[in-house]
């Protein structure tokens, strides 16, 4: 395992891989270390500058992610919630086929999405449009919005 800090619009981030994938993107992440070489956290650093200057609305990175096959589900259909666009629990739950607690279970697998921005979950939103949990904190969440939708929040 291999982690690298960068300072970003939001805060110190800690990436991490796992050999050729990136495997997590933690929030509050203070400077420690040296500098570690890796061609996937140079492409993740480079693509998240980007996607901060406003130059990248898709990320092209190898991603390991760690959890269940529910949880796998769910950040796919995360995947295709274009730049700039929100969706529901209830959204991602009616494209998974799921009964009337899935937009729970839904909500449930999008906060332990352990590669945020890059697995968008900040894109996901309550029924009523408001800005519901986010594991970096509703004002994150807000921040990342306004950058692909200015104004949004």
């Amino acid at each position: 395992m291999t982690t690298r800090w960068i300072d970003s619009p939001i805060g110190g981030l800690r990436l991490h891989a796992d050999g050729d994938k990136l495997t997590a993107i933690d929030f509050d992440a203070s400077v420690e270390g040296a500098r570690v070489e890796n061609d996937i956290l140079d492409a993740a650093e480079r693509q998240l500058q980007e996607y901060f200057a406003g130059e990248r609305t898709e990320f092209d990175l190898s991603l390991a992610a760690q959890g269940t096959d529910f949880q796998h589900r769910v950040w796919a259909e995360l995947m295709k919630v274009p730049f700039g666009e929100t969706a529901s629990y209830g959204d991602i739950s009616q494209r998974l086929g799921l009964d009337r607690r899935g937009p729970r279970a839904v909500g449930t697998a999008n906060g332990r999405n352990p590669i945020p921005i890059v697995v968008p979950c900040h894109r996901i939103i309550g029924a009523d449009g408001s800005l519901t949990g986010y594991a970096g904190g509703l004002d994150r969440k807000a921040q990342l919005l306004n950058l692909e939708t200015p104004g949004l929040f």
